[in-house]
């Protein structure tokens, strides 16, 4: 029996290889590595921290700025496109995967370790604790999303709008063309694959201490590497399990129920804590954050050089976001077809981080409240040894605390598994060459190695390690990025000026110009065809209209060519140096409207689709002769786009004569 497989050869061979060498290394050589990629952590920090700050800079302004435009108005796909999935599943899916288990872990650590140790100022003060909350809402909000937000609509966009594999060598498709499919591609994916394997095998390793630690706070479960080994074992077998399941049968379900339980632990402390300080904390917080936020973004600390301090933080999670984002990009994408730009960049960017922004204030200004009462010095002093076991001493604070502690091992677990599995799916996606419908194997095959490697390290000691690599590792892929946003904004602007030249569409010159009496046309209008009707429109109008132009194209010397089945039929003319020409008539499918007074229920409107997506009107009741005007009139528009994508071609290098001599 031969086994199926869909595998990009050179990608999966060399990631592999690359993947389970650097492993064995940091393995078997902990103190020699970690001190190696520690050494070169430490260059980049004293060296090149000021193109990391910018870098993210220009990704928020990059995201903001997009959404803002006209660009926004495209879609993900084709404009006819819907949305795969509703918002809620959507917000779900992209929280879980973002950095749901990041908030159990510095939900109440960060906040705190800023309060009794600012970088400015006296510590455990009024002005410290507001400090707190502003650097952490800094090193959670907009910038981490937006640094996602820049890999994921890159990958959305190329993918879904343009037929490109979801792959990251997609997005530099409009730099090096075809040549993606070569080397120069493998190396991008083999560079993603290595970084989101390392990530969240990482990430895995270190999770499950404090999952350790939760079971030893509510069931005395011992602190040990062979209890952890177990922990990971479960875990990878049940996201082994979510992955079998599939997108919707697994990863949606399991990231609906993180939210039902982030809310559930979110409202419980908010309710008993002060909720009125919390409140009142959250409005002030946001307003700080955002009145500082340009600030805070291009502050060096290059008058008063601080340099342990911005390498320990807003270094070590530009470097963490940005090493995390091929594999939350690519997630991100792979649920986000259909939306329109501005629609993604508004639920990416804001709404994620909108709900940190809650989640940190709830869990931070109530661990500040109370180390500033003098009520929880178990809870500083815990922060400070074991972040790990830090939350579960919050939770004693509270009435309920085993109920809390125990809902919050719940969702360290499930955000796992999430983590897990759609990690998993992710470097099965990048290893198969884009094919999203992989043979099962495949796919558990990836999950198991992520177990393997997180065990393999967190007993050899190796975590650490590993983990410097993987963020040492943004700063090449830093530059990668760069190039998505300007493939990206090319791209866009070609494709908004193609939409604009095909959709400022007017029939009214084919109705006036034919020999059709306008009462044959309203009564066309008023008829909502059934199936067998819009079918024979199809066959004995649209198809002899079509295939006449399309041999009259072909006699011009025009490569031409007519595809057709019993619903759709499409003339497409190729052009080696340009823009395809597409135009298709497709039939749709809807409900009859109240009003109309036909019997049957349903009917069907042959619809204009050209290369961008259906054009959404109506052309049945049309003659040969309207259809075949209906198309050219649509490729003079295409030819006038072609035009204009010239000249700005030409004038970007300075060939055009402009008149000024």
């Amino acid at each position: 029996m031969e086994i199926q497989t869909k595998i990009n050869k050179p990608v999966f061979i060399s990631s592999l290889l690359i993947a389970v060498s650097i492993a064995f290394i940091a393995a078997l050589k902990p103190d020699l590595s970690g001190q190696f990629f520690g050494e070169v952590q430490s260059w980049l920090v004293s060296k090149v921290s000021w193109i990391y700050i910018l870098a993210v800079a220009i990704f928020l302004i990059f995201t903001v700025c997009i959404m803002v435009s006209r660009l926004g108005d495209l879609k993900l796909g084709p404009d006819h496109s819907e949305p795969d999935y509703t918002n809620v599943s959507w917000f779900s899916m992209l929280f879980s995967a973002g950095m749901g288990i990041g908030l159990m872990f510095f939900g109440v650590a960060e906040p705190v370790m800023h309060y009794l140790s600012p970088p400015v100022g006296d510590a455990a003060t009024i002005a410290a604790a507001k400090e707190a909350m502003r650097i952490t809402f800094f090193h959670w909000g907009l910038h981490a999303w937006a640094i996602y937000a820049v890999v994921a609509l890159s990958l959305a966009y190329f993918s879904y709008r343009h037929k490109l594999p979801l792959l990251p060598r997609s997005a530099l498709y409009p730099l090096i063309g075809d040549r993606i499919y070569g080397p120069i591609g493998h190396a991008v994916d083999t560079f993603a694959v290595v970084g989101t394997l390392f990530g969240v095998a990482t990430s895995l390793g270190f999770g499950v201490q404090q999952l350790n630690a939760g079971l030893m706070h509510l069931f005395d479960l011992p602190q040990t590497p062979l209890i952890q080994l177990g922990l990971i074992v479960v875990i990878t077998i049940l996201a082994t399990g979510s992955v079998i399941l599939g997108l919707d049968g697994g990863i949606k379900r399991l990231s609906n129920l993180n939210m039902v339980l982030a809310l559930t632990l979110l409202v419980a402390v908010l309710l008993l804590g002060p909720t009125e300080l919390l409140l009142q904390s959250f409005v002030e917080n946001t307003g700080t954050y955002m009145s500082e936020l340009v600030n805070s973004t291009f502050n060096m600390y290059a008058y008063d050089p601080k340099e342990d301090w911005l390498g320990g933080w807003t270094m070590l999670y530009w470097g963490w976001w940005i090493s995390w984002s091929p594999f939350v990009g690519i997630f991100i994408a792979r649920v986000s077809r259909g939306r329109t730009i501005r629609e993604f960049i508004v639920g990416v960017l804001f709404i994620p981080a909108g709900f940190t922004f809650l989640w940190m204030t709830v869990f931070g200004n109530s661990a500040i409240n109370m180390i500033a009462g003098d009520t929880a010095h178990l809870l500083a002093q815990a922060v400070n040894d074991n972040v790990a076991i830090a939350i579960f001493i919050f939770f004693e604070q509270f009435p309920f605390s085993s109920f809390l502690s125990f809902i919050a091992v719940l969702l360290v677990t499930t955000f796992f598994i999430t983590s897990a599995d759609s990690g998993a799916l992710v470097i099965d996606t990048l290893t198969a060459g884009g094919e999203q419908d992989t043979p099962l194997w495949q796919r558990i095959f990836w999950t198991s190695m992520i177990g393997i490697i997180a065990s393999a390290l967190l007993f050899a000691g190796g975590l650490q390690a590993l983990q410097t690599l993987t963020i040492a590792s943004a700063f090449p892929f830093m530059f990668i990025m760069m190039l998505f946003c300007y493939g990206l904004f090319k791209a866009l602007r070609h494709d908004l000026m193609l939409q604009r030249s095909v959709q400022s569409h007017n029939t009214s010159v084919q109705f006036t110009q034919s020999q059709i009496h306008w009462k044959e046309r309203l009564n066309t209008l008023l008829v909502h065809p059934g199936l067998n009707q819009a079918e024979r429109f199809i066959e004995h109008i649209v198809r002899p209209a079509l295939t006449e132009l399309c041999e009259q194209f072909e006699q011009t010397g025009l490569k031409a060519k007519l595809i057709e089945d019993s619903e759709k039929i499409r003339l497409t003319i190729y052009k080696e140096e340009a823009e395809n020409f597409s135009y298709g008539i497709r039939l749709r499918h809807f409900a009859v409207p109240a009003y109309a007074e036909e019997k049957h229920n349903d009917y069907y409107r042959a619809e204009v689709f050209l290369l961008q997506g259906g054009q959404q009107y109506d052309v049945f009741g049309y003659t040969q002769e309207q259809i075949i005007a209906d198309a050219i009139t649509q490729y003079e528009r295409h030819l006038h786009f072609l035009y204009l994508a010239s000249s700005e071609i030409l004038e970007e290098a300075g060939e055009v004569d402009t008149g000024n001599h």
